[in-house]
């Protein structure tokens, strides 16, 4: 007999909103009995039918709901849906690289599939999307026919789900090496090894629109493997791509070389550093770009986090030159933008300069989020004037 899952009262009123989870302490009993990663379905507390979705017993998230109907899980049902998630991102013009499926704001919660050229790349992050993995890459190959299809389950979030940290081949044949073509320049992915799924599309945009602000010396730090570095480099005379690691920094000799680019050198080593190292020479900088990853991944180390977001912004600012722009992001959901905008500001205050902003930005829009869910916005992106 399927699980059914009654919620305490007053509990469903966030997930008839559109929210996906529910927690197992929103819940007041569960009958049935099924085998873990089952569906569920998810009652209000006065029987009132809310939705259907896979139940994990070891995860504080006890139920993902993604099917509000009568509709089944089954291959029909993931390619219907992975239709429409691509059909809206062919609709904004996504063509060659992109994020195809972004979980829960395309209402396939812990599933992420991200297209370069023609391969895919998959993540799994729930004990029910794992174990659908054979319907949903026959549902992917339907809908996209590539020529590999690549698992990058190796995640930490998923150990919150009991599951190991795994990747490799699914479908087909994935090559070492992707190109890609982002804003008109060429990108060497690296699928298999690369952070995430081997590139950050979510900022496909905001790299762009550095061109703008990018003219004499930049400097691009936590640069990974050269996207802001290489749009920077259309509209400035050098740019340092800084980064820690190596193997990125070769990704970026690689992707300037790809297209030409005779202004970008690499300097690799800690950016905190590198940031006080160029405070004491006195060296400045017109334009600064910041984009770490995130420092902070869950609610309990957002006050350390938020001292490593002021610390690197201060350096930053203190290194750009008069009229000159600090581009600095955040990719944490728990580091919000009330508090990100709260963090500049003290950061402009102890830096000694005038702090004009320019504009803010998010994520792409590929990577849609959900009103009803907080968690799916995540990416700040703010374009400041130092005087």
């Amino acid at each position: 007999m399927a699980y059914s899952i009654y919620l305490k009262k007053g509990e469903e009123k966030r997930i008839v909103a559109g929210h996906s989870w529910v927690y197992a302490n929103e819940v007041s009993k569960i009958e049935g009995k099924d085998k873990n990663g089952a569906l569920a379905s998810v009652f209000s507390y006065d029987g009132r039918f809310i939705g259907k979705g896979y139940i994990n017993h070891a995860s504080k998230i006890l139920v993902r709901i993604f099917i509000r109907d009568n509709d089944s899980d089954d291959e029909e049902f993931y390619e219907k849906s992975i239709i429409s998630a691509n059909e809206y991102r062919k609709q904004l013009g996504y063509d060659n690289c992109y994020r195809a499926v972004f979980a829960e704001a395309d209402n396939l919660p812990a599933l992420i599939v991200d297209k370069y050229g023609d391969y895919l790349a998959v993540q799994f992050l729930s004990l029910g999307t794992d174990m659908r993995k054979e319907i949903i890459c026959k549902a992917l190959v339907k809908v996209f026919n590539p020529k590999g299809i690549y698992e990058r389950s190796d995640v930490s979030v998923r150990k919150k789900e009991g599951l190991p940290e795994v990747k490799g081949n699914l479908y087909g044949e994935v090559p070492d090496r992707c190109e890609i073509t982002e804003n008109g320049l060429k990108m060497s992915v690296d699928i298999k090894n690369g952070q995430k799924t081997g590139y950050f599309l979510d900022q496909k945009e905001n790299r762009f629109s550095v061109r703008r602000y990018s003219k004499g010396d930049v400097l691009d730090c936590f640069c990974n493997s050269g996207g802001f570095s290489l749009n920077a480099a259309v509209t400035a005379d050098k740019v340092i791509a800084c980064d820690i690691s190596e193997l990125a920094l070769a990704n970026v000799r690689e992707n300037a070389e790809l297209n030409k680019f005779k202004n970008i050198e690499t300097l690799c080593g800690d950016v905190f550093e590198i940031l006080r190292s160029f405070r004491r020479e006195k060296r400045q900088f017109d334009t600064v770009i910041l984009d770490p990853p995130a420092f902070c991944k869950s609610a309990n180390e957002v006050k350390d986090a938020y001292r490593g977001y002021k610390d690197v912004n201060i350096n930053a600012m203190k290194i750009v030159k008069s009229g000159g722009f600090l581009i600095t992001c955040s990719c944490s959901h728990y580091m919000t933008t009330t508090l990100f905008e709260k963090m500049l500001m003290e950061a402009a205050k102890e830096s000694g300069r005038t702090v004009r902003y320019v504009e803010m930005k998010t994520q792409a829009p590929d990577h849609p989020s959900l009103l009803s869910a907080e968690e799916t916005q995540y990416l700040k992106f703010f374009v400041l004037h130092i005087k």
